[in-house]
Parts: C-alpha cells; structure tokens; sequence
C-alpha cells in the first residue's frame, strides 16, 4: 500500500526506538525532546502485522493531540508541538514522513508501569471472572454479565513487558512495592480521573469508552502523561447505540481485527497472517469513525 507509512527513515536523527506503531528519536543538540512518530503499522496479540492500515497515524496522532487538550486540566503532559513548522530544523527536511502524524515532545522519565482504567468488564478481565469472581485483588460481584458496567471504575496495573513479550497484570500493592507508595497511588488517582473525564465526554459522543491504558513520566518530579492517550490502539471503545451486556460488544478499535485473527488457525506468535483487503478497510473505517465522533463538532 503506497501512501501508508510503514517506517519511517530519518538518517540525520538517532532512531531510539521502533515499537509496535511509533517511531521514536533523539534529536542531536536536544538532549531534553524527542520525535515521536505515529506510523501506520497495526500489531495485535503483541505482534505487528505484515499490512499496515494507511492513514492510520494520523488518525492515532489527533485523537491523541484532542485528549491532550481536554485533560490538561487534570494532568499536564508531554507535548511541546505537532506543528512541523515549530520542529527543530533537522527534522524539518522530513515533512512529508512527519505531517499529520508526529509529535515533538519533552523527554521524561518513563515509570515502567502500564497504568490500565477499567469502566467495564470484557476482554482478558471477563475469561479470568468466569474462573473466579476476585480479579487482580478485586472481588467483583457474582453473576455479572460480559461487557456489564463495574460498580466502580477500576485500576488494573501492569508491568511493561519487552516487545514481543505479554504484560504481566499487578496488584495495587505490587506497583507500591516497585515504585514507592507515594508515586503509585498518585498515578492510580490520576489515571482513574483521567478516564472519568474522557469517558463521560465520550459517551455525550456517543462512544462507551471501556477501558483504556495511560503511560505517564517524570519531568523532574512531575508527573506526566506521555505517549498516545485514548486511542483506539489503546482502548476498547463501544457505539453506545448498540451497547447491550451479556455478549462482546461491536466496537471502534482493533478488537474487530482481533476476531480475524482469532478465527484463523495462527498460534499468536510471528510471522504474523498477511490480512485481507477487506479486513484492512474495515478497521480503517472504525479507527476514522471513532476519530470523527470524537474530535468532529
């Protein structure tokens, strides 16, 4: 697929790091930014795919950029400017890779913890509660149905593993352990209202959002967002028209990629399936629909 950016080259930069959909660089006499460029690659199951979903980037990049904007009243974050004009001249030359879909940001200390808020219960959360109703220390009521409301919105801690290795889910007392009580409980608290507000905006939309995952660092000693927030890369976002508990709910992410792939005889592990045209479409349509209700009017 030519106009789909895949990876970007940007030789004049130092590639840091190339994750499952962004590129990430150091720009030289800049010690204290990074480049961090949403590509148009897709993984699931912690596997990127062979087929990329173009446009896909730029749709990741102003989701992202309108969350950064509505939640900076609770917590401050990372971006400096996704204003190709404003980036430093060396990474200018590279407009046509980085329009629409990068940012330029401060370099933070990452904390090492998947800071993951629940609303709803589906997924891998749902498979462990039909084994036993206490979920990562939580004791949930009996008889809840797939994709029910929690009583309460949820945080469900997970380390961050390697790529191409799983998270591994922790408990509120584990992540005080590893990183101190103070700073775990302050991002607990700061996660849960993060998703409160962007939930409740969501579903105004039209769009359930049920669960979600927020990475934040350290400037200093402030706290942070970083890294994309409430996409649909890294969130389950439902249409609140066709909502109904007791089944898996149609969604605006990759979940529909998920049951693709869930269908075909593949045990998870790379090479990933080459997917077809049809399926690539279809997620592209749900990505951008989700882009449109949430940042359009």
């Amino acid at each position: 697929m030519s106009n789909a950016i895949v990876a970007t080259e940007c030789p004049d930069l130092k590639l840091l790091h190339r994750g499952k959909v962004r590129d990430m660089y150091e720009i030289p006499g800049e010690p204290d930014k990074l480049l961090m460029v949403a590509t148009d690659r897709i993984s699931a199951y912690d596997v990127v795919m062979a087929d990329p979903i173009p446009g896909k980037g730029k749709v990741l990049t102003e989701i992202s950029l309108f969350w950064f904007s509505l939640l900076g009243d609770i917590m401050p974050n990372h971006l400096l400017t996704a204003d190709v004009n404003e980036f430093p001249e060396v990474c200018r030359q590279y407009r046509e890779q980085l329009i629409d879909r990068s940012m330029l940001v401060k370099k933070t200390k990452v904390v090492p913890i998947e800071c993951i808020v629940r609303g709803y219960i589906s997924g891998s959360f749902w498979a462990a509660y039909q084994k036993n109703t206490t979920v990562c220390g939580f004791a949930l009521p009996e008889g809840m149905l797939e994709s029910d409301k929690f009583p309460q919105t949820l945080f469900t801690p997970s380390t961050k593993a390697e790529q191409g290795e799983h998270d591994e889910n922790i408990s509120l007392a584990r992540m005080q352990e590893l990183i101190g009580k103070e700073l775990a409980d302050k991002m607990a608290d700061a996660s849960i209202r993060l998703y409160e507000k962007a939930a409740d905006y969501a579903r105004g939309k039209g769009i359930i959002i049920a669960d979600t995952k927020f990475e934040l660092g350290l400037d200093g000693d402030e706290l942070i967002l970083i890294d994309e927030v409430l996409t649909p890369d890294s969130s389950r976002f439902w249409p609140l028209d066709e909502y109904q508990p007791g089944k898996g709910q149609p969604s605006f992410d990759k979940q529909f990629l998920r049951d693709y792939l869930s269908s075909l005889d593949w045990n998870k592990q790379p090479p990933a399936p080459a997917l077809p045209k049809e399926i690539l479409e279809k997620t592209a349509i749900r990505y951008e629909e989700a882009r449109t209700r949430l940042t359009v009017g």
